[in-house]
């Protein structure tokens, strides 16, 4: 070993050629003007200036890792899908996040969590984008932006704003479900490793016959589920705002791997026509009694990302990611994010995001896509279009053609879901509030919704948040306004 090659490395700029000094910029004598072929000084500047990509609208504050996903139980039965197969162990990469919040905002506000996971499979990436709860505000798409936008901040304040919050949720009854598992307990988690996952969205399992069955995705943390009380949150916003990231990366570090099980619910796909409630309305749970969860397999994740922008940051998480033997169902929540996740990565992050470490499959890719900024895999085709007379990648339908869809029939109409029997807003959450929680828990729930009332929230919207509550359940609803005093 000779004697440079023992000591450090040396600096670089960004093609490898050796810097002369990481302090001292190239001037005409000591006290003289800055030179323009400073190359280097010039690239430090240039980078830095553009080091930030748009961070994202939704979801943006978040950490992630990555890990593996074990089959414990045979459920090929059901579903074709390569990771899903007995005893296959899928490494993958999963990414928390709150989702109101800015990338600088606490981890601790009271939010949804995102639970976005991306599989490496043997036939590319699947991706699943849920939450820590199994339900959401709306189940149509159309109005996805306007929620998001009634929680973030204020056009004219720039604040989080309790009035835009309750006026789109008290005129979305649709909401009441999922608002009832926010302000309760799970709304605040105690750590990400403290919380389950959930599809949310139903999803079609194909099996090797053909045969099409609907899936809902629960993944149990193996840690217990734990919470903060809305005072304890307060305070770690303030002392600790990446507390949620801190423990993540600090227990896998440590040697302590969270861990999650997975669980599905199974509906036969016929059942789905004349079910109750319409079983692909995102505001919905499926009842275990109607259909129990059904063991699959375990989620671990044992490993910190070597650079937190490059594999968490840079992460793309997508829906439309679904391999053969996963297909989408009638949720409409689920259709439009079908377009709106690709397309906001290429927004945010560029064309070729497929590429980067994190997104690039570990199956062999195969695609006539091409060209475009900072592409580095070439295409690999011999010419770049399908068909063509010189060889190159063709589809095969014999081999990965299956029945992914639904029979669908009628006019191209604007209207809700075909009427269920039981299709109503109010009632799940009522049935989570007086079945699910104890009385220790209503009263969290009461203050926490009481609390959040009492902040700024105009009388109209009051008035309307009172009955919106006592819809969900009349006692809670009437404690609720005792203990805002203007109901």
């Amino acid at each position: 070993m000779t004697q440079e090659s023992q000591k450090a490395p040396y600096t670089t700029d960004n093609v490898g050629i050796p810097v002369e000094s990481d302090e001292h910029s190239l001037t005409v004598g000591a006290d003289g003007p800055i030179l323009l072929q400073d190359h280097y000084l010039i690239e430090k500047m240039a980078q830095f200036n553009r080091e930030r990509v748009p961070e994202r609208v939704v979801h943006a504050k978040g950490s992630g890792a990555y890990g593996f996903f074990e089959v414990t139980n045979d459920v090929s039965q059901f579903t074709r899908a390569d990771l899903f197969q007995p005893g296959r162990r899928t490494p993958m990469l999963a990414r928390f996040s709150t989702v109101a919040g800015e990338q600088g905002s606490p981890d601790t506000w009271r939010d949804p969590r995102g639970f976005a996971l991306k599989f490496y499979t043997g036939h590319g990436n699947y991706d699943m984008v849920g939450n820590n709860t199994p339900v959401f505000f709306v189940r149509d798409t159309i109005k996805f932006q306007d929620f998001i936008r009634s929680q973030k901040r204020h056009p004219v304040t720039g604040l989080r704003s309790n009035d835009m919050q309750w006026d789109f949720w008290t005129l979305s009854p649709e909401s009441a479900h999922q608002v009832a598992w926010l302000m309760g307990d799970r709304g605040i988690p105690r750590t990400y490793r403290h919380m389950n996952g959930y599809s949310s969205h139903t999803y079609m399992w194909i099996n090797g016959g053909g045969e099409r069955f609907w899936v809902k995705y629960h993944f149990k943390t193996d840690q217990g589920i734990e919470f903060l009380t809305q005072a304890d949150a307060d305070e770690l916003a303030g002392s600790d705002a990446d507390l949620h990231r801190r423990d993540l990366f600090r227990a896998i570090e440590s040697g302590n791997a969270p861990s999650w099980s997975l669980k599905v619910q199974i509906m036969p796909f016929e059942d789905a026509a004349d079910y109750r409630f319409n079983p692909f309305d995102l505001t919905k749970v499926w009842p275990h009694g109607d259909y129990p969860l059904i063991d699959v397999g375990r989620m671990v994740l044992d490993r910190n990302p070597e650079d937190y922008f490059v594999h968490i940051e840079q992460a793309a998480f997508e829906p439309s990611n679904m391999v053969p033997g996963i297909g989408p169902s009638p949720d409409k929540m689920l259709l439009g994010r079908l377009f709106s996740y690709p397309d906001t990565h290429r927004y945010r992050i560029g064309p070729n995001y497929a590429q980067l470490p994190p997104n690039r499959p570990h199956a062999p890719v195969n695609s006539y896509a091409k060209d475009g900024p900072m592409r580095y895999e070439p295409a690999r085709t011999a010419m770049p279009y399908a068909p063509n007379s010189y060889g190159g990648p063709a589809a095969d339908f014999a081999r990965f053609g299956e029945p992914a869809s639904w029979h669908t029939a009628g006019e191209l109409v604007r209207e809700a879901y075909r009427p269920h029997r039981e299709d109503d807003d109010f009632g799940q959450a009522g049935t989570l509030v007086r079945q699910v929680l104890d009385d220790a828990a209503r009263d969290r729930l009461v203050s926490n919704v009481s609390g959040h009332l009492a902040q700024d929230v105009s009388r109209p919207v009051l008035e309307r948040a009172l009955q919106y509550w006592r819809s969900i359940d009349k006692d809670l609803g009437d404690r609720i306004a005792a203990r805002t005093d203007r109901g």
